[in-house]
């Protein structure tokens, strides 16, 4: 847990993502921690580190490069409903889910303690958003209250009024936010907030509640789900509304998520009924899903973007008769691994695999698989399930 042994993403490889890259998209890991519903996750922007809160009032620290639990801490006594990583690897932000205290409060995964309290809040917060490389932060709730924050600071540093359910986002510079609801996103400028939105956009006339408003990382896209079943994909400076998805209209207590991927070239996202959807940005059609089996949208997390391929310390244990697209986001058979058989179909092995072992088909048994992630990597939270999505094992 010391920042010497922290899994920083270098040794950057160009790999760029395609519809047939992720047609070939499997279940490469499978956490079955959990005894409730995953609430939310979260990618560290530098380091290859993933955060998940979970109904079963526990926060889970992974290592995405070597697919293992660092830790898990408990907050018995608050609850935890959405977690948010801060720019150090072991501290947090996260939102309480007691019904009585709606504090927010910053932790350190390290030592197990808390580092701040930030009261303002009266109801349920239901975005959080941190900007990176700051020490700020915004926070929305149900309360119709939007607060700016500052880490270092209890009190909030600023108050804004809506009149619905708020999502809010930071640009990945950090120089602009914005505010959606009631049909409509509200852009401010981080350091004149107090001026009101230099700008507000429409989507269309979708007055149903916003759930998640996300920038792409360049900055020129970004996109907004609703409970209505809609995904929005707009020009973020003109406000052009680009593309409108349909999935299943999703319940008031759950949360329609979708992400852009690191280079913005693709849209996925959860539905209403526990499917996966992918779409190109490009031509807006959809590119593949996975069916779901509960009637309960899935988180939606991309990787961050930095491209790196690494050595996994096993091999790859093929089982021909296990080799299975991922048709079922909850089915048992979580690894989708191989017997060892030289007989094995070269036409059933995964895209992946196939690059892999291109010089070595007859040793499927021996192969020592690389791994992709962050490019090609969909983290999905599926019931009490946390799934990673990639193309290698």
């Amino acid at each position: 847990m010391e920042s010497g042994t922290q899994p920083e993403r270098d040794d950057k490889v160009s790999l760029e993502l395609s519809e047939e890259i992720l047609n070939s998209m499997e279940v490469g890991m499978s956490f079955r921690d959990y005894s409730g519903r995953i609430s939310s996750m979260d990618f560290h922007k530098s380091v290859s580190y993933l955060v998940t809160a979970s109904d079963d009032e526990s926060i889970r620290l992974y290592d995405v490069n070597g697919g293992t639990c660092l830790k898990t801490i408990n907050s018995k006594k608050y609850g935890v409903d959405l977690v948010r990583f801060t720019s150090h690897p072991t501290t947090v932000i996260y939102s309480s889910k007691n019904g009585w205290d709606e504090s927010l409060r910053l932790l350190s995964l390290h030592d197990n303690k808390y580092l701040r309290y930030f009261k303002g809040h009266h109801d349920r917060v239901v975005s959080l958003s941190l900007c990176a490389g700051k020490e700020c932060f915004i926070s929305g709730s149900l309360d119709r209250t939007v607060l700016l924050w500052d880490q270092r600071a209890e009190k909030c540093q600023g108050l804004l009024r809506v009149q619905g359910r708020p999502a809010t986002a930071y640009d990945e510079q950090g120089q602009i936010f914005a505010i959606a609801f009631g049909g409509y996103i509200r852009m401010f400028d981080a350091r004149k907030y107090e001026k009101g939105p230099f700008n507000i956009f429409s989507v269309g006339g979708d007055v149903s509640d916003a759930n998640v408003v996300e920038f792409s990382n360049d900055g020129r896209l970004m996109l907004l789900t609703t409970m209505g079943g809609h995904i929005h994909v707009l020009d973020s400076f003109r406000g052009t509304l680009l593309s409108t998805y349909n999935v299943k209209p999703v319940s008031s207590n759950s949360t329609l998520e979708a992400s852009f991927s690191p280079e913005g070239m693709f849209v996925v996202s959860g539905s209403g009924d526990g499917s996966v959807h992918a779409w190109s940005v490009r031509s807006g059609k959809e590119v593949t899903s996975w069916p779901g089996c509960e009637n309960e949208p899935p988180l939606i997390k991309w990787a961050p973007g930095r491209s790196k391929i690494l050595n996994v310390q096993h091999p790859c244990n093929f089982k021909h008769e296990a080799v299975k697209r991922l048709c079922c986001a909850t089915c048992v058979q979580r690894y989708f691994s191989i017997a060892g058989s030289a007989s094995v179909s070269w036409s059933c092995i995964p895209f992946g695999c196939k690059m892999a072992c291109e010089r070595s088909r007859a040793e499927l048994s021996m192969l020592m698989c690389t791994q992709t992630d962050h490019t090609v990597g969909i983290a999905l939270g599926i019931i009490s399930d946390l799934l990673w999505l990639n193309l290698f094992w």
